[in-house]
């Protein structure tokens, strides 16, 4: 019962420590990696919103530095310097070296048709007046154009001014290099998923992307969502891929440069971070785990074993209030019997005086006459004994030294318990050494040991066994063994064997004080008492006795 409820008790001792300790712990790192993440989202942002902001601010003033230079040559040349071929590619040769990017430069009338012409296509005598960009220029005077198709059958688009000169209106127009072009716009490009191109009002690229589309093709997007400063917005695609698209607007809101980058490739980072906190919570939560497992049942382990030493000091108060009322009942037995036992002793001298008187000697029943007395006499000694022996309960009497013979002390206590083996069909051999010496010790004592190690053994066994009672003269001692073939005692128990209180018998079969009794006699005697036993093949008590050599008498 008690079990059940230190178990109950550890359980919710560790629930309740666990839920203390792990719940602030989660919140903790919940909170961290909340704030962690909208921090690191709100740099990712501010990271592709300044990258897409300088790198329009770079191609607005790459589209300027051309502008401005296609102006200043048209400001500084006639028209008639423009229209002599010479004189133009000098122009343009002037125009690249300073800048460059151009691919073409020409001279348009005012209706339209192409005057003079230096770059690689059959240009010249071609009429622009029916191409929207013409009416663009004649009517705002510095135009760049949109990526067109136009004569040249390929992507391109221009800068071009108007310049007049009295009443001729007249226009420099020169083609940007789309390959530098793009170049420019794609130095954007960051990472394995990172993309960067130009769109128009309408969502369709002037610029090639990276990833999955044309130049003149339409985008997903739409430039409506984006605002007139750069603005970040995010988008998932079909497989769930979630994508960051940063717009920021050129050209007076004609083109929107986009920058896009995948969002796990800028929150590798994150996911590493996210990764570290994971592993650090967990060792945390195996720590404390560990730790409060460990406490909690060292904790409860130390409170049985002080519950359970507080119970054996309650048997133990108990029993020594039994064992002081027995003494007290034993020293009182022990005076009424004492005081008879001298007066049986007086009267049976008194009859041994009487019998060596004449009369007495010639009577047919004098042998039987002293005879009774010898059997009175030793009757009255063994009774006093006995006496004795309570008394060495109460009061643990010392040893009272007189001549013993071990191997006749074992023989009286195997007759003593003799009938009782047999009762149980236990038999009960000895091997005891014939050059034993006699020994000064305290043969009732001595008795009451033996008696209490072949009993247990007698217990031990219950029926059907055997008893080996063997004695030897080792060095300077005498060890008498007594073994039977028993279930044994297991290891954990035979240190405790000797302790007061401790018992293997049954409830009720045992007090738990034979054994001790016994230790407390053999160590008054100078002796040992030592236990060898294995569970399922029975137990040894080896019983050593110091030599002591009788003073002659």
């Amino acid at each position: 019962m008690k079990t059940s409820l230190y178990k109950k008790l550890q359980i919710r001792i560790i629930s309740i420590t666990l839920l203390v300790s792990l719940a602030p712990l989660i919140v903790l790192g919940a909170t961290i990696y909340y704030q962690f993440a909208r921090m690191y989202g709100e740099k990712i942002e501010e990271q592709i919103t300044y990258r897409a902001t300088a790198q329009a601010e770079a191609v607005e003033l790459f589209l300027k530095e051309r502008t401005a230079i296609l102006c200043a040559m048209a400001d500084t040349h006639t028209f008639n310097d423009m229209t002599d071929e010479k004189n133009l590619a000098r122009i343009f040769e002037v125009m690249n070296a300073r800048a460059g990017a151009f691919v073409d430069l020409g001279v348009i009338s005012n209706s339209g048709r192409h005057l003079a012409y230096i770059g690689p296509y059959d240009l010249k005598g071609l009429n622009y007046y029916q191409h929207p960009w013409f009416d663009d220029v004649m009517s705002k005077g510095v135009y760049v154009s949109n990526v067109y198709m136009g004569y040249r059958k390929s992507p391109h688009f221009i800068i071009a001014v108007r310049r007049q000169e009295g009443l001729n209106i007249w226009i420099l127009r020169a083609t940007i290099d789309p390959d530098i072009f793009e170049d420019i716009v794609r130095s954007a490009q960051v990472g394995k998923t990172g993309d960067a191109y130009i769109l128009d009002r309408k969502g369709v690229y002037q610029t090639r992307p990276r990833f999955n589309g044309e130049i003149l093709t339409r985008s997903h997007l739409n430039p409506r969502v984006f605002g007139t400063r750069t603005t970040v917005i995010e988008e998932k695609n079909a497989e769930g891929v979630k994508t960051l698209y940063a717009g920021s607007r050129l050209k007076d809101g004609k083109w929107l440069l986009v920058i896009s980058q995948e969002v796990a490739e800028e929150m590798t980072g994150l996911f590493a971070t996210r990764i570290a906190e994971i592993i650090i919570i967990v060792c945390g939560f195996l720590a404390i785990i560990f730790t409060t497992v460990f406490t909690i049942r060292m904790i409860i382990k130390r409170l049985r074993e002080a519950d359970s030493r507080m119970n054996e000091l309650n048997a133990q108060l108990i029993q020594s209030d039994k064992l002081a009322a027995l003494g007290k009942m034993a020293a009182g037995v022990a005076h009424e019997i004492n005081n008879p036992l001298a007066v049986i002793l007086q009267k049976t001298g008194w009859m041994e005086d009487l019998l060596v008187e004449e009369k007495f000697r010639e009577s047919e029943n004098y042998r039987e006459y002293k005879e009774s007395l010898s059997k009175i006499e030793h009757h009255v000694e063994r009774a006093r004994k006995v006496v004795h022996n309570m008394l060495g309960y109460a009061r643990k009497m010392e040893p009272r030294l007189e001549d013993v013979d071990v191997n006749d002390t074992l023989k009286q206590t195997i007759d003593l318990l003799k009938n009782h083996a047999d009762t149980n069909n236990i038999g009960i051999t000895t091997e005891l050494s014939d050059d034993l010496p006699i020994i000064a010790s305290d043969q009732s004592q001595l008795q009451q040991v033996f008696l209490n190690l072949m009993n247990n053994a007698i217990d031990a066994i219950g029926s059907e066994g055997l008893i080996e009672v063997t004695s030897r003269k080792v060095d300077s001692f005498i060890n008498v063994d007594i073994t039977d073939n028993g279930p044994g005692i297991p290891e954990d128990k035979q240190k405790k064997v000797f302790d007061p209180f401790f018992t293997t018998k049954e409830t009720g079969k045992g007090t738990g004080l034979g054994l001790w009794v016994s230790y407390d006699i053999i160590t008054k005697m100078g002796g040992n008492i030592s236990i060898k036993s294995e569970v399922g093949k029975g137990t040894t008590f080896t019983v050593a006795l110091p030599v002591v050599i009788p003073e002659r008498k």
